[in-house]
């Protein structure tokens, strides 16, 4: 090969190279071992909002499919597996997406279970009741109305929703119940995540259950950062 040919040879592969700082989901602790991701980061602990990000993996390599600015609680973000009901605190960690729900229909594309929320749907958030953190058609005699979310009172919020892992396959009481990536409300929410409604619908369209996709709620840096999880 003549000496010309050999530096063009090596000019076209430094080129072909991956460049830049690893992407989020790189430098990640664990992202569940699916291929397809949600992170939601905020800048700092107390932060009251931040960006959703989902993201594929394509060929052994995370590439980012979309992103929207996000909202956290009202106290901000806080340890999930010390987490304390009531705190107005999202929790932060690695979760799976068990189902979606809403008052509206599915968007076009959603291939998630999607239930739909009807006059009777409840959310137990009951410490006291055998549905703690649980869906509920009717409301349990054990569950106090006073300690539920009645679903389809959060006309805005409920319109799209996916449910989020959290404390959600062996619930432990007084941890918190109901934590779900929504659609955006007035304003921070009580633990849960938000997003716009055309952000929500574009998530629910993208996931595939077949891929496993989780979520990852933390920090930038710091004790919650999202990159321990």
């Amino acid at each position: 090969m003549r000496l010309g040919a050999v530096a063009l040879a090596s000019v076209s592969l430094l080129a072909m190279a991956p460049g830049g700082p690893p992407l989020l989901p790189e430098r990640m602790a664990d992202t569940g071992g699916g291929t397809q991701l949600i992170t939601a980061e905020a800048s700092r602990a107390d932060a009251t909002s931040g960006t959703l990000t989902w993201w594929d993996l394509r060929d052994g390599h995370w590439v980012k499919s979309g992103s929207a600015a996000a909202r956290f609680g009202a106290k901000g973000l806080t340890e999930g597996g010390s987490r304390h009901q009531g705190t107005n605190t999202t929790p932060t960690g690695l979760y799976d997406l068990p189902y979606a729900f809403g008052i509206g229909p599915a968007p076009g594309g959603t291939r998630a279970s999607y239930r739909r929320v009807h006059q009777d749907s409840w959310w137990c958030q009951d410490n006291d009741s055998r549905s703690y953190n649980r869906w509920t058609e009717p409301r349990p005699a054990d569950c106090r109305a006073a300690e539920s979310e009645h679903l389809i009172a959060y006309t805005k919020q409920y319109e799209h929703a996916f449910v989020i892992g959290f404390n959600y396959a062996r619930p432990v009481r007084g941890r918190g119940a109901g934590i779900f990536l929504h659609v955006n409300g007035r304003g921070a929410t009580a633990g849960c995540v938000s997003v716009s409604r055309e952000a929500m619908r574009r998530v629910l369209a993208w996931a595939d259950p077949a891929r496993d996709p989780h979520i990852a709620i933390g920090t930038a840096d710091g004790p919650t950062a999202i990159t321990t999880y």
